[in-house]
């Protein structure tokens, strides 16, 4: 099975047990939790994934850490089991999953904009809005700027990429000629 399955799979099993505790949140902000300290920490990180170090002495280091970050009973049931079947490895690919698959759910989907300048609030409104408007769903932007565009922007949502570029374009015409 590919790392993103697994991953999707228990994503999805663990927003099925928060979605029947009314948790999704409070989950998601715990996955993130735990996650953004496996990636600070790599030493620990390294450790918790070993399959040569002791299970027990894992939970055990796992338990600390949750007592330090405060986690729900749900969420340390949930890591003590990633730690017994070997999938610790994953939980970053599970919290991106997870906030993914539950931010759908309610009705939101991320979207990334690149764009040659800098766009004023305004023109980012409109893009929003526009999104939106295709989507039909609620449309968080992320905008950052690449001056190797030259001009034009690029958008990524839902894991398909629009390029409006014009470098994208002056690559297509360069193709075209190229092919005679």
């Amino acid at each position: 099975m590919s790392n993103s399955a697994i991953s999707i799979r228990y994503a999805k099993a663990l927003l099925n047990i928060a979605s029947e505790e009314e948790r999704v949140t409070q989950y998601s902000e715990e996955l993130a939790g735990i996650a953004a300290v496996l990636k600070r920490e790599d030493l620990l990180r390294l450790l918790l994934d070993s399959p040569t170090f002791p299970l027990a002495k894992k939970s055990a280091i796992m338990h600390d850490i949750a007592d330090v970050l405060k986690l729900s009973n749900g969420m340390c049931k949930f890591l003590d089991l990633l730690l017994k079947k070997d999938r610790i490895a994953y939980l970053s690919q599970i919290d991106m999953n997870y906030r993914k698959i539950s931010e759908e759910l309610s009705g939101v989907v991320r979207a990334n904009i690149k764009a040659a300048n800098k766009l004023t609030k305004k023109r980012t409104d409109e893009i929003r809005q526009g999104l939106e408007k295709q989507t039909g769903m609620q449309v968080v932007l992320s905008v950052e700027t690449d001056k190797s565009l030259i001009g034009g922007l690029q958008a990524e949502i839902g894991g398909k990429l629009f390029d409006g570029s014009v470098k994208t374009q002056l690559k297509r015409i360069a193709d075209t000629l190229a092919k005679g």
